[in-house]
């Protein structure tokens, strides 16, 4: 009955938000040339939100969430933009990394031990290599820039930052009616992984959102 409810809504719902990606637990790590590797997935508890729960998100024109690195500590690649849109990286009030319609990555984030990480910076290498999201290969490629750091490496060809089917819930590699099963009993149950949009809040909004996105495939 849930079920059959949450899909009539749906169906009957236009305009809806698209779905934020998740990070693929099998493709979770960077690397940093003098830090060692980085988690984008899980790690201790970030600010406001729950322990090993998934730390990044993939918005249509931004970055959201946190990234855990063992010698670092907690690197913070913004919230929802001001605008919704795009962070204007201004001022330390809306600073974050945004993502272009061809999937460039620029703008800034932050760790309270290294300070600014520049997600424009491989543009500027020799040959330029800038931070991307490749939707083709699920991943992410280019290089970031920390003044204090070095360069991010995000462009290895085998432990690199990848990114899943936001409707595949189930993580079987298919995208089925058992993805809806599994999202709706998670939904119900207020299971962390249920706030599909990352507002740190479980509500119809991330219901509706996750059926637009299975209903629209990958």
């Amino acid at each position: 009955m849930r079920n059959a409810l949450a899909i009539l809504l749906i169906a009957l719902l236009p305009g809806i938000v698209r779905a934020q990606p998740p990070v693929d637990p099998a493709h979770r790590f960077s690397w940093q040339e003098n830090c060692g590797w980085m988690n984008w997935l899980a790690g201790p508890a970030a600010p406001g939100t729950v322990a090993n729960t998934p730390s990044v998100v993939f918005a249509r024109t931004y970055l959201a969430g946190w990234v855990w690195s063992e010698n670092l500590g907690w690197i913070n690649l913004g919230g929802t933009p001001a605008d919704g849109l795009h962070h204007s990286n201004a001022n330390g009030a809306d600073f974050g990394v945004n993502r272009n319609a061809e999937g460039l990555l620029s703008g800034f984030a932050w760790s309270e031990n290294t300070n600014w990480i520049n997600f424009s910076g491989g543009a500027l290498a020799t040959p330029p290599n800038p931070a991307r999201y490749d939707a083709g290969a699920s991943r992410l490629r280019g290089f970031a820039w920390g003044e204090n750091i070095g360069w991010l490496n995000l462009d290895d060809a085998a432990l690199y930052v990848g990114v899943l089917c936001p409707s595949d819930f189930d993580l079987d590699g298919n995208t089925t009616v058992m993805d809806i099963f599994a999202y709706i009993d998670a939904w119900f149950n207020r299971d962390p992984r249920a706030d599909f949009n990352a507002d740190a809040a479980i509500d119809l909004q991330d219901l509706f959102n996750f059926l637009s996105a299975w209903f629209a495939g990958c």
